[in-house]
């Protein structure tokens, strides 16, 4: 008698991972055609993803092309308000989803016109924890606090630190107003990734901005 058949059954999670990473290895191979360098923005609601964005569009220059993909529940008044700074803006609606997936990536796309683009920004949904877990193509990762938070949430929130390739702080003119423990973040930011840059940023003054910059444009000539 042969012996029973064993069946194995994935858990959902890890089937929905496997299907998403096999698409941002396609969108990730297609950004390195095209020599596009791709941002996933992460950043926790009101620490200014859109307004950094929309600084950062403004002091772009050098001739580099960008593009916009925004991530958002229902509204589409991010991507409204970054279209007055880039002629390609694409919003994309996750309904009750808490992150982007890069079959969203790879479907938004299409709506742009990629032989015009040096950066790809993708302004991923409000949220630290579940964004983390998406790949979707992206060359680089960006985890951006701000003051208004609070000095805890990096060590709330080590997994967005221990994956990101720049930590921004943003805010940081308000800094005189607010009780915030720099040296404490700073410390909780070292423990968990000792080697990434953290750089100070205010989308509302302009501080920062030429570091950022200048760390986007190494990234994309190769740069570290």
């Amino acid at each position: 008698m042969n012996p029973p058949v064993r069946t194995i059954q994935l858990p959902l999670n890890a089937r929905v991972l496997e299907a998403n990473d096999r698409i941002a290895a396609e969108n990730r191979a297609e950004f390195e055609r095209r020599k596009i360098l791709a941002i996933n923005l992460i950043g926790a609601p009101g620490c200014g993803k859109t307004a950094l964005l929309e600084a950062t569009l403004r002091a772009l220059s050098g001739g580099r092309r960008p593009a916009v993909l925004v991530g958002d529940l229902t509204t589409r008044r991010d991507g409204d308000r970054l279209e007055r700074w880039c002629d390609q803006v694409v919003q994309i609606s996750t309904g009750q989803g808490c992150h982007l997936e890069a079959h969203q990536v790879r479907d938004a796309l299409g709506q742009i016109d990629l032989s015009r683009v040096d950066y790809l920004f993708i302004e991923n949904v409000g949220n630290l924890i579940c964004p983390v877990g998406f790949d979707l193509g992206q060359a680089v990762t960006v985890g951006l606090f701000s003051l208004t938070e609070g000095d805890d949430k990096a060590a709330k929130h080590p997994y967005l630190v221990e994956s990101a390739d720049l930590l921004l702080l943003n805010k940081v003119d308000l800094l005189p107003h607010l009780s915030f423990d720099r040296a404490g973040f700073a410390a909780d930011v070292r423990l968990l990734n000792p080697e990434v840059p953290v750089l100070d940023v205010s989308a509302t003054t302009g501080e920062g901005l030429d570091a950022w910059l200048s760390w986007l444009e190494r990234r994309a000539v190769g740069g570290a």
